[in-house]
């Protein structure tokens, strides 16, 4: 992690074995022709002779040498995609070095898609106002890019970079290229074995967009979790819709909680039903609600009423018990917000675990997928709908499809149905983010032909006219089930014959992880969304 939650803004970087490749310079030449010790650093050891022509005439043997060697030299592994990805992001860059500019210059012409007009400051040996290695150095280069040092990274590979930065205060980062040597006594912030690693530091510093948690941080975060109690048996991981824990010798009971942050119509019954239907997606029967209500300054308490209503509404639809909670009014929220928290019951034996899935199980969605998203749009959004030229009639249909938010009839189903290896509640980042969650949590590859993904002709019109994609879009209301082949058949009967629509839109391929998209045989890009599409209409 970082020492603390800081932003970068900047990244300074030496230059010789850590943006290219270390080994290019063999300093023991240099120091045999000039009469340096092996044990001294070059520059301080020219500093150091006793006349200027000596000075001078060391100093030309040292640039010979390092432009020889620069043109010699080649990018270090990930250099050039860590430079476009720091342009990508906003982030500014620098290169502060103890070679001369000239032999940076030339160093640079080996790079393919970097050049020095990309860096935002080059300061070398050749600049009396930064000397390098020392802190006034990176002060004078953060002083440039207009970047505090608190903000600023250094990356590097010898202890006096990561010294330097310290004492001016910057963020240091130690790369030791993969060597398997001993580590030296090298105090850094971070150690890094290569500059790919180094965009996972930097984001853990910069803001988030609204909606989850990207996947692949909140991996990375939970593998930092222990679970040392024997008796949980799903635990927290991404895909995991609930977590399990064992009870005696053949019960089961299920946990979830999630919140309701985007709706502000019917904010009780959603709270319900999302998170009943992660319940179900683990075979168990939802039993025992609580829920935190936040509401923002100025809510009356009818508003309130209304709410706890509905969700005592929505817990007896569903035979479930509202057994108490939080009730808060506060300006750390502006809008309503409804966090549940659900227990359910069911047998070790009838347990639905994703880690069962196997190769050749069919993949099915139910109902039509962004129903949620829908709903939410027409509900939220109608005003922009209608100056779209979407009629009044229209949109309050698509504000009827929360009625179909519910998975439990047809999760019920597959519970009880034989073949049945892993379901998944689609939810925030839709159907693509859920596929690929399922992947993760089975940790099986998934074959998916997006021709057969169902989509309401409304919830594809609004996604045109609003410039947002259904399969990122929210979709509470879908079921992703995988069933062994030989039994899908069953599966599909029981489901249609309680009037849910089921469609097959894939198959689980070999073990490992991500989806194998195809778009009428042929084979395509699977779209991936940082945020829920819905998301981006509530910012703009």
């Amino acid at each position: 992690m970082l020492r603390k939650p800081t932003q970068i803004k900047a990244v300074l970087f030496d230059f010789d074995g850590t943006l290219t490749r270390p080994g290019t310079l063999d300093f023991t030449r240099i120091k045999a022709e000039l009469g340096c010790p092996l044990d001294q650093p070059v520059l301080e050891f020219i500093q150091g002779l006793p006349t200027a022509v000596l000075r001078q005439k060391a100093l030309r043997a040292l640039d010979r040498f390092e432009t020889a060697g620069a043109q010699n030299s080649r990018p270090n592994h990930g250099a050039e995609d860590l430079l476009s990805w720091l342009q990508e992001h906003d982030i500014r860059s620098g290169i502060i070095s103890r070679n001369s500019l000239r032999s940076i210059k030339t160093a640079l012409q080996n790079f393919k898609t970097i050049g020095p007009a990309d860096f935002d400051l080059i300061v070398s040996r050749d600049d009396p106002l930064a000397p390098k290695p020392s802190p006034e150095g990176v002060l004078w280069a953060c002083s440039q890019l207009g970047i505090a040092p608190g903000e600023t990274m250094l990356v590097g590979d010898f202890v006096f970079d990561m010294e330097a930065g310290q004492r001016a205060g910057a963020v240091t980062v130690l790369i030791d290229n993969g060597s398997s040597a001993p580590s030296s006594p090298v105090s850094s912030d971070h150690n890094v074995s290569c500059l790919s690693e180094v965009p996972k530091l930097i984001r853990l510093g910069l803001p988030l967009a609204a909606g989850k948690l990207p996947n692949d941080m909140l991996e990375d975060f939970l593998d930092h979790i222990a679970i040392a109690d024997p008796s949980v048996i799903v635990w927290p991981g991404v895909g995991e819709d609930t977590a399990a824990v064992k009870v005696g010798d053949q019960g089961v009971i299920t946990l979830k909680s999630d919140p309701i942050t985007f709706v502000t119509d019917a904010i009780g019954y959603y709270a319900v039903v999302i998170n009943a239907n992660d319940i179900a997606t683990s075979g168990a029967t939802p039993r025992w609600f609580l829920a935190t209500l936040l509401f923002p300054p100025q809510t009356t308490p009818a508003e309130i009423r209304i709410t706890m209503s509905e969700l005592q509404a929505a817990c007896r639809q569903w035979d479930i018990t509202l057994c108490g909670g939080h009730t808060e009014i506060t300006d750390a929220v502006t809008r309503p917000v409804v966090t549940g928290m659900l227990v359910g019951t069911v047998t070790r034996a009838r347990l639905i675990d994703k880690r069962r899935i196997k190769p050749g199980d069919k993949v099915f969605v139910t109902k039509q997928v962004a129903v949620e998203g829908t709903a939410i749009v027409a509900q939220e959004f109608g005003d922009d709908l209608q100056h779209l030229g979407v009629s009044k009639n229209a949109i309050e249909q698509m504000r009827t499809f929360k009625k179909y938010l519910s998975i439990i009839p047809e999760a019920g189903i597959a519970a009880r149905t034989r073949g049945v290896s892993a379901m998944h509640d689609i939810t925030e980042g839709g159907i693509a983010t859920a596929l690929t969650e399922l992947s993760i949590a089975g940790k099986h590859r998934i074959r998916v032909d997006l021709n057969t993904i169902p989509i309401f002709p409304e919830t594809a019109k609004i996604g045109r006219l609003l410039g947002i994609d259904p399969l990122g879009l929210i979709a509470s209301g879908s079921l992703l089930i995988c069933c062994r082949a030989k039994d899908s058949q069953r599966l599909v009967q029981r489901i249609r014959q309680a009037g849910i629509e089921i469609t097959c839109v894939g198959e689980v391929l070999s073990p490992g992880r991500g989806i194998e998209a195809f778009r009428k045989s042929r084979k395509v890009l699977w779209p991936s969304f940082d945020a829920d599409e819905l998301t981006r209409l509530f910012i703009t």
